[in-house]
């Protein structure tokens, strides 16, 4: 014989004008939009409205640890990278879990974590325009010293 227990999901409290959710001692439920558009109940008072996390900025053979709030985008991200390494934000290309990350995609929708690594990459393209760039640019200044030269 199979004995089953039914469970109350929802518990009521006993106690009028306490509330469970938000900071508002008079029972009023607070809500908050997201980043993602869901529309959700405020965290309570003892959680922080918005967590810090420390994300491991890796570039192959070094790395940084930038802490960043949680609900931040990729795109914020790379701003404080840029702070750290110098590398311009739209030369970034961030990994994460092996995808390529847009601007626009938050940290906490993707799933990022405290002490969770990124791969920074610097962008293929525009390190091929900037040793065209590099590469012109050198010939350009070795002209003038061969003319003088010959003269």
């Amino acid at each position: 014989m199979i004995k089953l227990r039914s469970r109350k999901l929802f518990k009521r409290s006993s106690k009028l004008g306490s509330s469970t959710g938000g900071c508002s001692g008079n029972g009023d439920v607070q809500w908050e939009l997201r980043p993602g558009g869901m529309l959700v109940q405020k965290r309570g008072c003892g959680e922080e409205a918005d967590e810090a996390v420390t994300v491991r900025i890796s570039t192959g053979w070094n790395w940084h640890d930038v802490s960043i709030g949680a609900t931040a985008s990729f795109g914020e991200l790379k701003t404080v990278v840029a702070m750290v390494t110098g590398m311009e934000p739209r030369e970034q290309r961030l990994l994460f879990r092996g995808k390529e990350r847009e601007d626009g995609d938050h940290l906490h929708m993707v799933g990022v974590r405290d002490k969770d690594k990124v791969l920074l990459l610097e962008d293929p393209a525009i390190k091929e325009r900037k040793l065209r760039d590099m590469a012109g640019s050198h010939v350009v200044s070795s002209r003038p010293c061969h003319t003088i030269i010959e003269v």
